[in-house]
């Protein structure tokens, strides 16, 4: 069996960030989807759960960052560097910001920052594996 992975993030509207989520190439799977949580299907293997407060409260009870911070830098690959900034652009016209942080473009590799509705970040990033300098 393949392995999966599930990032659990904390929303307060759960329509906007699923509408969000759609948006910049997520799929929703309503099997895991009810009022308080919705699996955003990216891949097979990765899903991210949005999860209300409420229901993010039944898992723990650390408090829940302020948008205004950064736990975690979420990459995720795309096909070219076109895919990159019309995910960015996407965002931006869909809850989220742009750019949040500078883009780095070193050639072979291409990414641009972008944060959802809730403050958390993503980077949409873009690699030629063949391009990259050898090291030594």
């Amino acid at each position: 069996m393949s392995r999966m992975i599930f990032i659990n993030l904390p929303v307060t509207d759960l329509a906007a960030s699923m509408n969000f989520y759609k948006a910049i190439g997520f799929e929703n799977n309503p099997d895991f989807t009810d009022d308080t949580a919705a699996c955003m299907v990216l891949s097979e293997a990765i899903n991210v759960m949005l999860l209300t407060h409420a229901k993010w409260r039944t898992f723990t009870d650390r408090p829940i960052p302020p948008a205004t911070s950064s736990e975690v830098l979420l990459a995720v690959s795309c096909d070219s560097r076109e895919a990159v900034d019309t995910m960015n652009s996407v965002a931006a016209e869909n809850g989220g910001k742009k750019d949040i942080n500078s883009s780095q473009d070193y050639g072979w590799m291409y990414s641009r920052s972008l944060m959802d509705p809730d403050g958390h970040v993503w980077e949409a990033m873009w690699m030629d594996p063949a391009g990259i300098p050898e090291s030594g």
